[in-house]
């Protein structure tokens, strides 16, 4: 399945969550066995490599991809989630979003210094919320930390917002 092919699964909601913003909705390719086959296998050659040792995936949709990615590879899965949701001591960064400010938590004891990260979402816009929970990773004093997403939007420039420091990847810009 190539990257058109792909991006066709992707259904796109005008004015959602608000006027005037156009909200990509990953639900509809990973409802496709054949894409969701796709996507997974690439994630894995792009990692399978790397020495992954835990995958964090951001809340919610993140969790999809970033589990079935931590299995494929034989590593560890770490949820970033929003406030209240983790039972345990948790580290918490907070961050301005497009309407207002987020927060987002990871248990104090799910990354240790001997670990590879990958941190996953599926859609790079701004990138605030990745770039919270990549700062709250590297707070744990990881070997390295790697950035994916399944989806950029090149217009909204959100790479910008990672230093040189950080590997980020990205299957299909749009």
């Amino acid at each position: 399945m190539n990257n058109e092919a792909l991006i066709k699964t992707i259904r796109t909601i005008p004015d959602y969550p608000k006027p005037g913003i156009l909200f990509y909705d990953v639900t509809t390719l990973l409802k496709d066995p054949e894409a969701l086959h796709e996507v997974a296998e690439r994630l894995y050659h792009l990692y399978k490599d790397k020495g992954i040792t835990k995958v964090a995936g951001i809340e919610s949709r993140g969790f999809i991809l970033g589990g079935l990615l931590a299995e494929r590879l034989g590593a560890g899965f770490v949820m970033v989630r929003k406030p209240g949701k983790l039972p345990a001591e948790v580290l918490e960064v907070s961050y301005e979003k497009e309407y207002g400010t987020d927060t987002i938590q990871m248990h104090k004891d799910a990354i240790g210094p001997d670990d590879v990260v990958l941190l996953h979402d599926d859609l790079l816009a701004t990138g605030g919320t990745m770039k919270a929970a990549c700062q709250m990773v590297q707070q744990m004093h990881p070997r390295q930390v790697y950035v994916n997403f399944v989806i950029e939007l090149k217009a909204l420039n959100g790479r910008k917002v990672f230093g040189d420091d950080v590997q980020l990847d990205t299957l299909l810009q749009l």
